[in-house]
Formats: C-alpha cells, structure tokens, sequence
C-alpha cells in the first residue's frame, strides 16, 4: 500500500505496452531512478503481443506497473476505448501533476483521456522515434500527423529522443521549436562476461568474427537487406559469421531464406541477457530504414564495439561515422564495403570501439537521463505556478 504525501511530485507514466526496445529500457530506467521521496512515479501500461517479450516480465521484474485492459500494440476499437476509460478513471484516482506519454498509442490515448478527465494535468510526451516514415500509406500518414499536430497544441512539453526526430516532426507542422526539447537515451550495461563462454553458450564460433544483429525481426528494421549484405559478404569470401538476437513477425520468413541459401546464419531469437550477447559479438550491424535513437548502438558503443548502420533517423548522434563506427546509405554494397574494411583491421575495430565507449559513456548515460527529466518536471510545475 502506497503512502500519500502532499509534498511529491506526481508523475502517471503511460506507454502501451513493455515489449523488449529501447523505449521500455528508457521507461524502466527512469522507474528505477526518480527520487522517490521527491516523486511519487507510477507506471501504467498494456499488454504484449504473443510475439513479443515483455521487459518488466522478463528483466525490469523490479519494476512495479498497472496493467490496463486493453491497452497494446493491436488497434482495437473495443479494446482501445476500454484502455481509454480506464486511463481517465487513473487519472481522476491518482491525480497527477505530470502526465508523461511514450510512443505513439500511448500518446494519443493518454492526451486524449488527461484532457478528457478535466484534472490539470501538465501533459508531456516523448517521441521515440516517429510514424511518419515506412509504416503506412499516404493518406494513414495524413492522419497521423493530422492528430499529432492537433495533440502537440494540448501538450505543454514535447520530447523527442534526437535531433533529426525532432526536426522531422517539426517539418511536418507538429509542434513548436519553443515547446520542442531534445531527451536523448541515457542507460547502463553491467561488466561483459568472457568472450568465449559467450559464444559458447551460443554455439558461435569463436575461430571466426561474429557480426551481431540485434533487436526487432521486423520490416522497418529490413532484415531482408541484412540477409542481402551476408549474402554479399559470402559472396566475397570474407570469414565472417552473423548472428540474430531478436525475434518478430519477420524471423520466420527470414529463417526459410538462411535455410535455402545457406547463409552463415545462426538465430539466437530473444534474449534477456544483453551483456552475454554484446560480449559474443565483435561488430554489431543495423540496417533500418527508420530509427529513432537505437538503444542496440549505444550498447554495442558501450560494450566497445564497432558498428555498421544506416543513415536513419538519430542514428548519426549516437555513431560517430569513421570514428566509431561507419554510418552508411541503404545500399547493400556500401553496407558490406564497411563491414570488409572492419574485417580486414583488427586494429581498426579496437580503435573504433574504443572511441564509440568513450562517447556513450559521457553522453547518454541513465543517470543524466534521471536527472534531465527531474529538472524539466520541476521547471514545468514552476513555470505553471508563476503563471
């Protein structure tokens, strides 16, 4: 049973579901690390898909959280209205002073039901990346934005987790640059364990470089062009092997191509040990065509390792491009020209790694992102009392 004091600052933190990603990991690291004798902080969310791994179920178990009925990734008209009652009866319970919304349902059920509940909430929203690229068609796109921009006019505080996210949405008319800020992730990783009990444990070769995959198996992440480029780095005879640490809705189709093509390939799927997976690794690669700010590169960055990605979304802030990392086009021979260059220079991928841990460390560590959102949540409640 929670005890009230008048004296805290109270935070209703909604997102729509924990599944395993980097927006879980921000969510979970910020329950952990807010004062609670400053803050009373509460967590409200849904429910995963059978297809995916739930993070407060699989590794944030110390996190505490309210499930709503309802709430996921699935659009439910049935399902979203229950979700959307439930969050306005939260709202009128808990009264917070901050109502804090991540990733888009979230952000769209959670504004919606802090105004519709009449309690004067101040309203923040993060952007962990954005839908206006690659998931839907023109006139689903129109609408999108159409109620994000009409969103953002009822927000008093817009978050996006880096730069190029935000100029994106502010190129499509939502929001302000004056109500606009940047929130970049901040996280930790625990110590490696030994590299070769790594590969071990997974069956990897430790004779040969590992090239990891790492996170959602799904079509925006485009394994198929990650398929493309193993298929090009065999074609040049280059001794690397690659794994997938991940799983999603496209594994499957991805696993009959490794099948037939006999790709050297080895699916790992979802893991819950991150550390174990950074250390069997020697480069990570990431071949999206939309981003946000990737958590897998900031982690890769921290477990001194080298990476190969697009140029998409943030991802430029996180990889330094010919310093700790190579930042590419989409194209597939661009991508394997970097990672032959990787391969081909032991010396090369200890001088990146050890550059890109330096860099992550500093700039995107969890007690920076505690301390980001402390601030702005007092500053906002300031601003609110002057005025």
């Amino acid at each position: 049973m929670r005890t009230e004091d008048a004296s805290q600052i109270r935070v209703m933190r909604i997102i729509a579901r924990m599944n395993v990603g980097g927006p879980a990991v921000q969510v979970s690291g910020l329950m952990r690390g807010l004062h609670n004798t400053e803050f009373d902080h509460r967590l409200y969310t849904g429910f995963c898909a059978d297809d995916e791994a739930d993070y407060l179920d699989t590794i944030a178990t110390d996190v505490t959280a309210l499930r709503i009925e309802g709430f996921g990734r699935r659009v439910s008209l049935r399902g979203d209205i229950k979700a959307f009652l439930s969050l306005i009866k939260e709202i009128r319970s808990f009264k917070p002073h901050v109502i804090h919304t991540h990733t888009a349902k979230a952000g769209f059920l959670g504004r919606i039901a802090s105004i519709v509940s009449f309690h004067p909430s101040i309203r923040v929203h993060t952007f962990h990346g954005h839908l206006l690229n690659g998931y839907f068609g023109s006139f689903k796109r129109f609408l999108v934005v159409l109620a994000e921009k009409i969103l953002a006019m009822f927000s008093h505080q817009l978050l996006a987790v880096g730069e190029k996210v935000r100029q994106d949405l502010l190129a499509a008319g939502v929001g302000t640059i004056k109500k606009f800020s940047l929130m970049p992730p901040g996280l930790q990783i625990s110590g490696l364990p030994n590299k070769i009990a790594s590969q071990d444990f997974y069956g990897l070769s430790s004779q040969k470089l590992q090239c990891a995959f790492i996170g959602r198996v799904t079509r925006i992440k485009r394994p198929d062009r990650f398929l493309d480029v193993v298929s090009e780095i065999e074609r040049r005879g280059l001794d690397i092997e690659f794994f997938i640490a991940g799983d999603g809705e496209s594994l499957e189709s991805c696993s009959g191509r490794i099948t037939d093509e006999d790709l050297p390939v080895k699916i790992l799927g979802w893991q819950n040990n991150i550390e174990r997976v950074l250390a069997a690794a020697d480069i990570v690669i990431l071949t999206s065509d939309n981003e946000g700010t990737p958590l897998s590169l900031i982690q890769a960055g921290m477990s001194s390792l080298p990476v190969v990605t697009t140029r998409v979304g943030s991802v430029p802030e996180v990889v330094i491009d010919g310093v700790t990392g190579f930042v590419t086009d989409l194209d597939v021979q661009e991508i394997a020209d970097a990672l032959e260059k990787l391969a081909k220079s032991t010396e090369l991928r200890a001088r990146m790694g050890a550059s890109a841990q330096e860099f992550t460390l500093l700039n995107f560590g969890v007690d920076r992102l505690i301390n980001d959102h402390e601030l702005l949540y007092k500053k906002l409640l300031a601003n609110r009392a002057k005025s």
